[in-house]
């Protein structure tokens, strides 16, 4: 199993999965706030929202979780959802940035 690849591979996934309400993925949202693969293959997402009340909250996590397990070699997908630190602007990559006008 290689690590790095699954890792590659999840970002990649992440960066196609967008919430409905803006148009920018939830990678570049700055809404994934850590992935871990562990020597099983297993994989621990930390992630937050736009917003505590988000009206596509379950959504945005079963995309995350279904594209996330459907990579080769990922063997079971945890996530954990936190508002600690609470999602703002600044977390926005340099993309998210440009597609938004912001730039």
């Amino acid at each position: 199993m290689d690590k790095l690849k699954i890792e590659q591979d999840i970002v990649k996934v992440l960066k196609n999965i967008y919430d409905p309400e803006i148009p920018v993925n939830v990678y570049d949202l700055g809404l994934i706030y850590e992935i871990i693969v562990s020597d099983d293959a297993g994989v621990a997402i930390t992630m937050t929202l736009t917003a505590p009340n988000c009206p596509v909250a379950d959504e945005l996590i079963e995309n995350v979780n279904a594209g996330v397990r459907d990579i080769t070699g990922v063997k079971d997908v945890s996530i954990k959802l936190t508002f600690e630190p609470p999602w703002d602007m600044n977390y926005l990559s340099e993309e998210a940035k440009l597609e938004l006008g912001m730039l």
